[in-house]
């Protein structure tokens, strides 16, 4: 199932008809296009993340994307990872 946001058009028009298509939607269909979103900017995060750090192990990335979302103290508090030291 696709996203339902037209590439930055503003128009009145389109926001009216994708507003009514999320209306049209059932709870199931919306959280699928929910959990879609989530995944691509999960996936985005991972390959900011590897772009920045291209040596990284698969363990160091996914600390790095949490860091990312959860920020540093809850980091250090809960994994114990400090991005501070080791680069954001």
């Amino acid at each position: 199932m696709g996203v339902l946001f037209p590439a930055l058009d503003k128009s009145a028009e389109v926001e009216a008809r994708v507003v009514d298509r999320w209306r049209g939607m059932s709870v199931r269909e919306r959280l699928e296009n929910v959990a879609d979103l989530n995944r691509t900017c999960e996936q985005f995060a991972e390959a900011g993340v590897r772009m920045r750090y291209p040596a990284a192990s698969d363990d160091e990335v996914r600390l790095r994307v949490f860091a990312l979302r959860l920020g540093r103290e809850a980091m250090v508090r809960v994994y114990g990872w400090d991005p501070a030291t080791m680069g954001w």
